[in-house]
């Protein structure tokens, strides 16, 4: 039975072997072990920067994504967005992220506090949107623009 519960400290390790295999497989990046190490663990070590949930079964852990708040002045309210989503390949099309998904949305529906649930996705990840929206999801309002440094080769 798959579980899913909030990540702790103990699953630094793991949680950083599924975000390098995440950025190899989508993007085809080689990131800093020493880098997304200590960016998971200030993550796990303060709780306002968000939330790792793991996706568990039998000890073994199969997914992890990563919620970041935003506030929402619109809504009076914290958005959560879903980020370093990593479902391993031989756990796929298992309900893996469905079952991530729908606990964190009862978590919003549960808090008067937080008031939804965001997410980017790749723009040719085909299979993922469909998910997406299968689970009620929809890309109605906005694109996403950003800049970001360029990635730094690994110190390994």
């Amino acid at each position: 039975m798959i579980e899913i519960r909030q990540a702790r400290v103990g699953d630094i390790e793991r949680i950083v072997q599924l975000q390098m295999e995440m950025a190899r497989e989508t993007e085809n990046l080689l990131l800093d072990r020493k880098k997304v190490t200590s960016g998971v663990t200030g993550v796990l070590s303060n709780p306002n920067r968000g939330q790792y949930w793991i996706a568990e079964e039998r000890g073994d852990i199969l997914g992890v994504l990563l919620t970041i708040p935003e506030w929402s002045d619109w809504r009076n309210g914290t958005v959560l967005w879903i980020h370093s989503l990593y479902v391993l390949p031989e756990a796929r099309r298992r309900g893996i992220f469905k079952k991530l998904y729908t606990s964190l949305k009862d978590r919003v529906e549960k808090s008067p506090a937080l008031v939804g649930l965001r997410l980017y996705v790749e723009k040719n990840n085909k299979s993922a949107q469909r998910i997406y929206e299968k689970l009620g999801m929809n890309k109605d309002h906005y694109e996403l623009y950003e800049w970001l440094k360029p990635t730094e080769p690994p110190n390994e």
